[in-house]
């Protein structure tokens, strides 16, 4: 048995025994250890256990973001937001400020940027009062994150940028590596696939030698991207397999979802429509299941211009409609465009019955 199993059985003893206090201490010494290895079955089982004992904000805090990793994005909000209770209960400033941050990001995550940075701009003066430089950090690189998803990518770069040396002066060299993704993904969407790669290979060896397998899934998935853009279709789906091999392996089905539409669209490109329809609906399956709705939105826009490319205009025109509906929802940067295509294949439709 070696040590940490050690520690698991003197906290399943402690909980059977009713001993609070210890298996709340072992609770908080494990839970972070583990979610920094994407343990997340591992601490939702350790963390609900405790919670037997009684409410108690860190393992909220824990079972939220294990959740949170897992695309369970409601149940996190819930223990998230009983945490955000307790703290505010205990006068606990400096961690109702991190749960601030956290309640943002999974509003963020199910489709309501405005609300999410309505959080996150609470946490952001309650971190930088406490002097918590890390988690300034951590909200910094969460807003840019909000406004890349709205389509402002400048303004993404500006907040990530002043994340890089709060994370350098700190020496979190996991946080680094994710901010460092994000920025890789921010100049890749900017169309500078060069700059992007470089950003995305910094960060890769970093959660490697870490063990921060769900970083390097969303790294390897980001690198997938780029590669696709640079016309390389083979180390495309090279990068895109593993990264779906690891998200399967950690339980991150927002992660697993992201990557199947990713393949999808990379077969629709490479003219295997077959294929490409089939991770599509894969994708589609998950992303509604873990409401991810601007998500849903891409792989149906994926989907509706399959169909168009099959000549199957009328399910086209179906997703393109469900499309701007969940557009409008989410407040999604791209409203406008899917609007237009709407048109412009309903028009093609009109076309084509007036032509049979």
């Amino acid at each position: 048995m070696t040590s940490v199993e050690r520690w698991v059985e003197v906290h399943r003893l402690a909980v059977a025994g009713g001993e609070t206090a210890i298996a709340r201490l072992l609770s908080r010494q494990l839970s972070p250890m583990w979610l920094r290895m994407s343990r997340f079955a591992d601490v939702v089982a350790l963390v609900s256990l405790t919670l037997t004992l009684g409410p108690d904000a860190a393992a909220l805090h824990h079972l939220g973001r294990a959740q949170a990793a897992l695309g369970q994005a409601r149940p996190a909000l819930a223990a998230y937001e009983e945490a955000l209770r307790l703290c505010r209960s205990a006068g606990d400033r400096p961690n109702e400020g991190v749960i601030l941050g956290e309640i943002g990001v999974m509003h963020g995550r199910l489709g309501d940027p405005q609300r999410a940075l309505e959080y996150l701009e609470q946490s952001l003066p309650i971190a930088q009062e406490a002097g918590n430089r890390k988690g300034e950090a951590a909200t910094l690189n969460n807003i840019g994150g909000v406004h890349d998803r709205l389509g402002d990518r400048r303004q993404a770069l500006d907040y990530y940028e002043r994340v890089l040396p709060i994370l350098r002066e700190l020496g979190d060299r996991a946080s680094e590596a994710i901010l460092l993704s994000n920025i890789g993904l921010v100049h890749n969407g900017l169309g500078d696939r060069l700059r992007a790669r470089s950003y995305l290979e910094q960060a890769l060896p970093v959660q490697r030698d870490l063990g921060d397998r769900s970083g390097e899934a969303i790294t390897l998935s980001n690198l997938g991207l780029v590669h696709s853009a640079l016309g390389d279709q083979t180390r495309a789906q090279d990068y895109f397999g593993q990264a779906l091999h690891i998200h399967r392996e950690v339980g991150d089905r927002r992660g697993e979802a992201t990557t199947l539409n990713s393949l999808g669209f990379l077969y629709d490109t490479m003219g295997d429509r077959d294929r490409a329809m089939r991770f599509l609906k894969r994708a589609l399956v998950i992303r509604r299941e873990v409401e991810d709705r601007s998500g849903e939105a891409v792989t149906r826009f994926n989907m509706a211009m399959n169909y168009r490319a099959t000549g199957n205009l009328d399910q086209a025109v179906r997703e393109l409609e469900l499309v701007v509906e969940l557009d409008r929802q989410v407040s999604h940067p791209d409203l406008a465009s899917d609007t237009a295509m709407l048109e412009q294949v309903r028009q093609e439709l009109a076309r084509a019955r007036a032509a049979s």
